[in-house]
Parts: structure tokens; sequence; C-alpha cells
């Protein structure tokens, strides 16, 4: 379940008014699935977000849900990360279904990204880097996320966070062995949502491991920069024989204006074959650290390159000013010789 809970603009009245331990101060968002709700902590006396199912799902759909629900709290509840959501409380019990989590402030990069939100290259790089460096965290933690996309990441200010972890995949999930056996069913169930970011692995309904992280974060740099996604078509089975089989053009042959060191990190994250991508997180990390880092120091170079200005030359007057200045000084000079003995004999 995927729903943003940035602060709207026009506070909904709640459906609900306790959930938990927690009051329901008002709705954020809704959605096919469930809503999610502002709530205070009276405990802790913190506001969070909460997430729950709509009632009318029936027990079939609720059950599932409720795994998936559960999944997410074990899979990101292991994990203390800045650039992950921070998962506070989950319950099933008393026919209510819930997730409390932290309360985030901003808009997911998928909204930023379809009102046309450019992202300068460096900005790119600091984001992207923020995301390696908690899938790093994650991966270490054994948890693999495996739908990573724009929708998923969450941007307070400029500062992501990696959200919904729903589907992932860590050593203390309930048993799924029809998700980890088809996930290109999952797709056309709905719950990977759209495929654009799918790694071929999972395109193909391959088991997947950390790398596959790895590929859709680098779908979801290519689209930052080039401003497009790597794969599109309005049919699913062509869009994930793309993924599967077709290479796209680099974002630098899309842009001569993208550098060409981060084009090179996003062709080598999507690489088709997993044992040619970079094999941890943290490589990705490193090699955006280091064109960040390059590039600090090409412009403090260039500052310090910065020509002196030249002292400020006199302003060229016309020939008639030059003519009446001149004159001027030769009446103050006449003036000073007749005045001059006047003042030695007045002694």
């Amino acid at each position: 379940m995927n729903l943003s809970y940035a602060p709207q603009n026009t506070p909904t009245h709640p459906t609900l008014n306790r959930v938990g331990r927690f009051h329901i101060l008002r709705e954020l968002g809704r959605g096919a699935i469930g809503s999610v709700y502002l709530g205070h902590d009276p405990v802790i006396d913190r506001q969070v977000a909460i997430k729950t199912f709509n009632p009318r799902l029936s027990p079939v759909e609720k059950k599932r849900h409720e795994q998936q629900l559960i999944n997410e709290a074990r899979a990101a509840g292991r994990l203390s990360h800045p650039n992950i959501v921070t998962i506070f409380d989950a319950s099933c019990e008393g026919g209510t279904s819930y997730i409390a989590m932290e309360y985030l402030q901003g808009l997911e990069l998928s909204k930023r990204l379809e009102t046309g939100d450019r992202f300068i290259p460096d900005d790119v790089a600091t984001i992207i880097w923020k995301i390696a460096d908690a899938l790093e965290y994650a991966h270490k933690n054994d948890v693999i996320h495996r739908d990573i996309k724009p929708a998923n990441i969450f941007m307070v200010g400029d500062q992501p966070k990696v959200v919904d972890f729903g589907i992932a995949r860590a050593p203390n999930r309930v048993s799924d062995k029809p998700m980890e056996s088809e996930p290109y069913t999952l797709f056309h169930n709905n719950l990977l949502g759209t495929p654009n970011y799918m790694s071929p692995e999972q395109a193909l309904g391959q088991s997947v491991d950390l790398r596959t992280d790895i590929y859709s974060l680098g779908a979801v740099m290519y689209e930052m920069l080039a401003g497009c996604k790597p794969f599109k078509s309005s049919d699913s089975t062509r869009l994930l024989q793309q993924i599967a089989y077709k290479n796209p053009p680099s974002p630098h042959a899309l842009d001569a204006g993208i550098p060409i060191v981060l084009s090179h990190i996003v062709m080598k994250a999507m690489s088709k074959r997993p044992e040619k991508r970079y094999q941890h997180a943290e490589e990705m990390a490193q090699d955006i650290k280091r064109y960040l880092i390059a590039e600090k120091r090409v412009k403090r170079r260039q500052q310090q390159e910065l020509p002196i200005p030249e002292p400020a030359k006199p302003v060229l007057r016309s020939s008639k000013g030059r003519k009446a200045f001149w004159l001027t000084c030769a009446a103050g000079l006449a003036a000073l010789a007749i005045l001059v003995p006047g003042l030695f004999y007045s002694f």
C-alpha cells in the first residue's frame, strides 16, 4: 500500500477517532486498499503517520494485505537510517490492522518528476548517493527492498527517505512462497505497481538478490538525469520485454550536458546481467561520492583562478569638457597670482 502522507492544504475529518493508542487528528491520504492518517502518540507526545486498511475489503483481501503490512513493519522496523522511514509500531489485533511510522512532510519524488521538476546533475548525484547508502545499510541487515521507484522515495526538502517496504525480503518476513516464485504475477496483481523500474530478473520472473535494488536505483537515477524513463510502452508485456532484453540509450547520449561520469554510473547500475552491475550499493555510492568530490575541487579551483579586477580607468571626457576644465584651471591660477602679493604685503 503506497499512499502519500504529505500534509494536505484542507484537513479532512477522519472516519476514525483512535487506532491502538494513537489519537487520529486528520486523514492525509486515501487509496483503494486503505488510508493514511495523521495521529498523535500520547505516550511519546509526537505526531505519527498511521496506515490502516479499508474496512470494506473482503476477508481474503484483508488477510493478504495484512501480511504485506506485517512484512513492511518487520523489514523497515529493523532498520535505523536517516534516509529510511522509521517504523514506530504495528498491530493486527482486535480486528484493526495498522502501522505507525515517522510523519514525513514533503512530496514523493514521483510527483516532483511528474510536474516537470528537473534536477541539476549534482543534486541528482547527492540524492542517489544518499539512497545508495541507505540501501547498503538495509542490505547489510539482510533487507532487500525489491520495489525501489520514485513513488517510494519521499523527498523531505532535499533529503530522500526510502519508504514502503511492503514487499521487501527480510529474514523475519511472513511466509510468502507465491511472492517469492512469481514476481511477474505480482505485477499483474498490482502489488509491485508500475514495472518501469523492475530489474530484468524481476521482469523474467527469476529469483532476485540485492542487485535488483541497484538496478532499480539506476533506473531512478536515469529518469532524474534524462527527464524520461529508460523504457516506455503502453503495453505491459512489451515493456517487460524491453526491460529484460533491450539496452536504453545512455543519459549522456540523450543530453550532452549530463556529465559522462554520471551516465557511466547509471549504465553500470542498469546492466542486464547482475554480475556486470555494482555488486554492492556501497560501490555505487563510492563512485558517486568520488564524482561529487571531484566537482567540488573543480569549482574551488575555478573560484581561485578568477582574474583580479583591474583598477577603474578615469572616465574620458569629451573635447568640449576638457577645454572647459583647462579654462577653469587657468582662471584659478591668474586669480592666485594677483592675490598672493597682496597677502604678502599685508603682514
